[in-house]
């Protein structure tokens, strides 16, 4: 009973749809209708502008961590398979939420929540949470393609979490993470494969193209 309350709870913490509140209560609009239409935080910083952008950008990643964090020692699920299933469920609520008619985000801020959350929980992480990072960040410094980046550290992650040793069920986590992105970002991988993907400047307007989050 207690894993079935946190998992719900867990969806439903990451069920909670950042970028379109945001939206509402910001400049009154609706984020699905604008850019790539995405509710995550890449088209909050198109849509909203940098300020809201970052602020759905810690909002959605806070999601993760305190799934793993606090849910977790709320209802004493601190083993590595119950931190698993809650992180798992908070990143389904964010990509597929039942508020928007499981619509959602592409989960790439929520699941690095969960990442960083496990890395606090488990000191054998931090190194993974660390190079997964570095994955990232030196993808777009190169590509300035958060949608590659973005599948570049997905598949870093469960490739990282073989190569340190991890346990089978953090491993695990790392290709159903590497999953979610790959199938949210299917549309990305098809402009990224026609050349057709749109690049993000931080230091100008950002583009009315179809960058991912």
């Amino acid at each position: 009973m207690q894993i079935f309350t946190g998992v719900v709870l867990s969806y439903l913490l990451g069920s909670i749809p950042t970028g379109y509140l945001l939206g509402r209560m910001l400049r009154g609009i609706d984020i699905r209708h604008y850019g790539s239409g995405n509710v995550g935080a890449t088209n909050a910083f198109r849509a909203l502008g940098k300020g809201p952008g970052v602020v759905v950008l810690i909002v959605d990643i806070l999601k993760g961590v305190l799934a793993v964090v606090v849910l977790g020692p709320l209802f004493s699920l601190d083993g590595i398979v119950e931190c698993v299933l809650l992180g798992i469920a908070v990143v389904c609520g964010h990509n597929w939420t039942v508020f928007l008619r499981f619509k959602g985000g592409k989960g790439i801020a929520t699941s690095l929540g969960v990442l960083i959350g496990l890395a606090i929980k488990f000191v054998t992480l931090r190194p993974v949470l660390l190079l997964t990072l570095l994955a990232w960040v030196s993808t777009f410094i190169l590509s300035h393609m958060v949608s590659l980046s973005s599948l570049v550290a997905a598949l870093a992650l469960p490739c990282l979490m073989m190569l340190t040793g991890q346990v089978i069920e953090i491993v695990a986590l790392g290709w159903i993470f590497c999953v979610f992105v790959f199938l949210r970002h299917w549309p990305n991988i098809q402009r990224l494969v026609r050349g057709e993907e749109s690049k993000i400047h931080f230091s100008s307007k950002i583009s009315s193209g179809h960058p991912s989050s």
